[in-house]
């Protein structure tokens, strides 16, 4: 084992506690600095009533990069969750009488494919078997390069492989190049909406997402999302991690090229090494004085962001028929929304919606003869939040909703929340409010992120949701530990040169 340095890592998202594992494990002495009262970062967990709302994420995609991360520290899932692939996977509402549900089986999901398109079953076959290939090459040999510059994808099988993933092609014509049903396009182009950009801005290598989600499959840890966050837990403080919550962190100062002390609102820390896994833009224009940042704020203000969200959290007080876990409303135009959160950034006229009911899995999350209902609206981030929007659009979407299943909630809500810009920005210092970080266009992939590591500062380098590989859960886990590796590739460069000057 090699020399102990003492590692701080600032937030307790996905990608704090994956760096804080590993490098715990590598033999560090790990301290974790959280804000809020509770680690997990948006996959927080809030509680009233007997109902438990996972706060953020709920959607449990590749679950292989999961079995992964346990395996690093000789665990499984299993060991802390139990996992249940849902059947269906999840259900698309086109309208009152327009219902498409998405089957586990394959063979099953050929079928729905024939029927609402002639040769649509086959067209899926070679759609997936490219998409399979791009997930194979995207996950195992490009996500975990850390994305410093383009030289490390000059290699030629990697150059070649480019080419097999259509890294400089569109979503949009890669689909419509298979499928020609409006329904079906809207199917495989939804999981894009939520990477941050619309369809013909997103590469088609991100088409590797319906591999992911039509045949890994769509899966629920029982008792919700934030098992994962108290899995990481555990595991860190079996490794000895300190992570200390409710603490703030508001200056990094820095000497000599390196970050000497990190102020707190609890006081001062030093440590040899520091990882930011809060907000990017938060880090580097509010902890750090401009001389060390990485960039201006031009260059902030010029990113495409990822969406926002409404939130709403209700619990209602009797078991509804006539849906499934996971639903997307798409009753409403596609592409107006995409526009309105996209190209011409307003609260939507005529929004798209999801709804998520644990309860329909998860007999633990609701009181008995309860359902527990998350609703998101995707929004434009950076738009004037209040409480009267919150409520207009609340009562849209519940209008659609009951409109559309039939099932009348509005007399039987007996627990309601919502969370929106504001509240993004207040919990988790999120730039513009936005809920999945940094969209991944084409302009903003692999070394096009913001970097991983502070070009003016020796010791301190970044994670998360706004540096590679990107937003989402798995993504996440990846980016903390492709921080933890660099961090260690970083203590070995100083080893090198200390030696050398000796």
């Amino acid at each position: 084992m090699h020399q102990q340095n003492h590692i701080a890592i600032i937030g307790s998202g996905f990608s704090g506690l994956a760096a804080a594992c590993v490098l715990a494990k590598a033999g560090h002495k790990v301290t974790v600095l959280e804000k809020n009262d509770q680690p997990g970062g948006r996959a927080r967990v809030w509680q009233k009533d007997g109902f438990t709302f996972d706060m953020g994420p709920s959607w449990y995609w590749m679950p292989d990069v999961f079995e992964n991360f346990f395996n690093l520290f000789g665990k499984t899932t299993a060991d802390f969750y139990a996992l249940k692939r849902l059947d269906p996977g999840y259900r698309v509402y086109f309208g009152k009488d327009e219902i498409v549900t998405i089957p586990a089986s394959i063979t099953e999901l050929q079928a729905l494919f024939e029927k609402l398109e002639p040769g649509a079953g086959d067209a899926l076959t070679e759609f997936l078997k490219q998409a399979e290939y791009k997930y194979k090459v995207g996950m195992g040999e490009y996500v975990f390069l850390p994305s410093h510059s383009i030289t490390e994808y000059f290699t030629f099988n990697l150059i070649k492989k480019s080419l097999g993933i259509q890294l400089l092609g569109s979503m949009r014509r890669h689909v419509r190049k298979f499928f020609k049903n409006a329904k079906l396009v809207k199917i495989l182009e939804f999981p894009v909406l939520f990477l941050g950009a619309t369809p013909q801005n997103t590469p088609a290598m991100y088409s590797m997402m319906n591999y992911a989600d039509l045949v890994l499959g769509t899966w629920y840890p029982m008792g919700g999302m934030h098992q994962i966050v108290k899995a990481m837990v555990s595991i860190a403080n079996e490794l000895g991690v300190n992570i200390q919550t409710s603490t703030t962190v508001t200056t990094l100062q820095v000497d000599g090229g390196k970050i000497t002390n990190i102020v707190t609102d609890k006081g001062n820390l030093k440590a040899d090494y520091v990882i930011s896994g809060a907000d990017y833009e938060h880090t580097d224009q509010q902890l750090l004085d401009g001389a060390h940042r990485n960039y201006s704020p031009k260059y902030w203000d010029t990113r495409t962001m990822s969406p926002s969200s409404l939130l709403f959290y209700v619990g209602v007080n009797k078991r509804l028929k006539n849906i499934q876990h996971h639903n997307l409303f798409f009753d409403e135009d596609f592409e107006q929304h995409a526009r309105e959160i996209y190209a011409e950034p307003q609260w939507p006229s005529k929004p798209l919606f999801y709804v998520s009911c644990t309860s329909a899995t998860d007999t633990t999350v609701a009181p008995n003869g309860c359902e527990n209902l998350f609703f998101l609206i995707p929004l434009a981030p950076g738009l004037k939040d209040n409480a009267e929007m919150r409520e207009k659009y609340w009562n849209i979407i519940l209008a659609r909703f009951e409109h559309i299943t039939g099932e009348i909630i509005r007399d039987n809500i007996v627990v309601k929340r919502s969370y929106a810009m504001n509240d993004f920005k207040a919990d988790y210092n999120s730039y513009k409010g936005n809920a999945y970080g940094l969209a991944n266009t084409l302009k903003q992939t692999a070394f096009l992120k913001p970097a991983m590591r502070a070009k003016h500062i020796k010791n301190l380098l970044y994670t998360g949701q706004l540096t590679v590989p990107g937003p989402g859960v798995p993504p996440a886990l990846i980016s903390g530990q492709i921080a933890a590796a660099e961090l260690e590739k970083m203590i070995k460069e100083v080893g090198r040169k200390s030696s050398y000057l000796s």
